[in-house]
C-alpha cells in the first residue's frame, strides 16, 4: 500500500520580490514620519527663519533652545490647563491601554485554550458586537454614570474601553494559531494552573498581537473623548 502524504505548499518569494517589499516598505515608513520631522526640525528654529520664502522644511541655520525655554511661561499664561490635558491624555491612555490588553487577552485564552461550556456561542456573540458602534451605547452609559456618579471622573475614559470585541477576537484568533494544545496539556501534567499557563506560556507566545493591539489601543485612547459625561476642564483630554 502506498502511503499517501498531504504535501502543503510553501509561497517563497523571490529576492527581487523582498527588495521591491523593503523599499515599498521603507518609503511609506518615511513619508509616514516626515510631518514628525518636520515639527522637530521647526521647534528649533528662530523666528525669522520660520519666515523664510521659499520655506526650508528641514533644514536649520541657527538651531535655538528659546522656543523650549519660553514654554513654561507661555502655558503658565495661557487660559486652557493644556498641561492638564496632556496628563490627562497620557494617564488614561497608559491605564486603559493596559488593563485593555489584560482583559482581552484573559478573555481569549479562556475563549480558545479552556473548556468552558458554551464559549462558541459566547465568542459568536463577540463577533456579532463588532457589528455595534461605540456611539449607539452613548445613551445608556449616560444614564449608568449619573445613577453611580462616575460623571466628570476617569471612570469614564477608562470603563467603557475595557471589554474590546476587536481586542477579543484578534488576541483568540491568534492564540488559535500560535499556541499549540500539546504544549498547554505538557504544563498541566507539570502542574501548572491557568494563570501559570496564560502568563508564561501563552501570553510569551502571542506577542506579535498583544504589541500590535496595545498601538491600536493607546491612539484610540489618546483622542478619545467622552461626550456628555465629562464637563469639567480639568478632567478634559
Amino acid at each position: 500500500m502506498k502511503a499517501h502524504v498531504k504535501q502543503t505548499k510553501r509561497y517563497t518569494r523571490s529576492t527581487g520580490g523582498n527588495l521591491f517589499f523593503f523599499l515599498l516598505v521603507t518609503a511609506m515608513g518615511l513619508f509616514t514620519i516626515l510631518p514628525l520631522i518636520y515639527c522637530i526640525t521647526t521647534s528649533f528654529k528662530p523666528l525669522e527663519e520660520l519666515m523664510l520664502f521659499p520655506p526650508r522644511l528641514f533644514t536649520v541655520r541657527r538651531p535655538t533652545l528659546a522656543n523650549y525655554s519660553a514654554l513654561p511661561s507661555l502655558l503658565s499664561s495661557l487660559s486652557v490647563p493644556i498641561s492638564r490635558y496632556v496628563f490627562n491624555s497620557v494617564f488614561v491612555a497608559a491605564v486603559t491601554t493596559l488593563l485593555h490588553i489584560l482583559v482581552a487577552s484573559m478573555a481569549a485564552y479562556v475563549l480558545a485554550k479552556t473548556d468552558l461550556k458554551g464559549r462558541r456561542i459566547i465568542f459568536w456573540v463577540v463577533q456579532f458586537a463588532l457589528l455595534y458602534n461605540a456611539t449607539t451605547l452613548a445613551v445608556p452609559q449616560y444614564m449608568v454614570f449619573t445613577q453611580t456618579r462616575m460623571i466628570d471622573t476617569y471612570l469614564v475614559y477608562i470603563l467603557p474601553y475595557l471589554p474590546s470585541t476587536m481586542g477579543v477576537f484578534l488576541m483568540k484568533q491568534y492564540m488559535d494559531d500560535s499556541v499549540p494544545a500539546a504544549l498547554l496539556e505538557a504544563a498541566r501534567i507539570d502542574g501548572a494552573g491557568h494563570f501559570t499557563i496564560y502568563l508564561r506560556i501563552v501570553m510569551p507566545l502571542v506577542k506579535p498581537a498583544w504589541l500590535t493591539l496595545t498601538l491600536f489601543a493607546f491612539r484610540d485612547m489618546w483622542s478619545v473623548q467622552p461626550t456628555g459625561t465629562i464637563f469639567s476642564e480639568e478632567m478634559k483630554t
